[in-house]
């Protein structure tokens, strides 16, 4: 994390991405960070962005927070790569959700299929709940299974980064070849060990257009903190924005940045 900025301090908006930054992959935000969180949302607001669809949104955030209503105002949750917003307005409502047509679904698991083929991908002897998740605005490919962290908790968690570790190379020829299948559509590799399939354009740029868009916050009133800002992750389409950007190593830097926030405040 590079050092921090008393500008920072002064930005409108902090836009979040959600797993390795908020919380570990799939994970509920622990006890710390739902206080930290709260306390940021007294005088900040807040948008989180993630690949995850709005029930784990619901699970990972949401849930261990339990704080004021009155906070959550200030919330506003982008998930699947903000191919759908929530605000909070006496109680969580949409307000949009962008789709895939159910042609184009049908379509994008017939690709993995090929390119699995194609690659000579070997399976995990063991997976956890389903490898293909038809989330509606996105598909979403999971080497171990979408359920391997909230089955096995911390056991979950190793299990991915071991995976990471081992096969990145295999993730990202799969999704090379799945982008050659699907020319039209975004082939996105994300997360440890999921790859997500939108429509073309979907990003985290997209998504900061869209709180732009739909909150009123110029990108020079925000800041984007992520885990993967590095060419080639899952965060780095945000800075094609121009919104200032934190790189954090993962959810206990994230912590650090958030005290910094509130240091001196009352």
């Amino acid at each position: 994390m590079k050092k921090l900025n008393e500008s920072f301090k002064k930005k409108k908006l902090v836009v979040f991405d959600l797993d390795g930054t908020l919380t570990e992959t799939k994970s509920n935000m622990d006890s710390e960070m739902a206080r930290l969180f709260s306390r940021l949302l007294r005088n900040k607001q807040i948008a989180v962005i993630g690949g995850g669809k709005y029930a784990l949104f619901r699970r990972q955030l949401l849930r261990p927070l339990r704080r004021s209503k009155r906070l959550l105002h200030n919330l506003f949750l982008f998930p699947t790569t903000a191919t759908s917003f929530y605000r909070y307005r006496h109680g969580w409502k949409k307000v949009y959700v962008k789709e895939l047509s159910k042609r184009e679904r049908t379509m994008i698991k017939k690709a993995f299929k090929k390119s699995f083929r194609e690659i000579n991908y070997i399976e995990p002897e063991r997976t956890y709940g389903k490898v293909l998740e038809d989330r509606g605005t996105q598909v979403t490919f999971s080497a171990l299974g979408q359920d391997v962290v909230a089955m096995l908790g911390k056991k979950g968690v190793f299990l991915k980064k071991a995976w990471r570790d081992e096969n990145t190379s295999i993730k990202l020829k799969l999704a090379r070849t799945l982008q050659k299948h699907l020319p039209g559509l975004e082939v996105r590799a994300a997360g440890y060990t999921s790859i997500d399939v939108t429509r073309k354009g979907i990003d985290k740029a997209y998504g900061i257009r869209q709180i732009k868009k739909h909150l009123g916050i110029s990108t020079r009133d925000m800041l984007f903190v992520g885990d993967a800002l590095f060419l080639g992750g899952n965060d780095y389409a945000a800075r094609k924005t121009g919104v200032e950007c934190l790189s954090v190593s993962g959810p206990q830097e994230t912590k650090k940045f958030i005290r910094f926030l509130l240091k001196n405040d009352n």
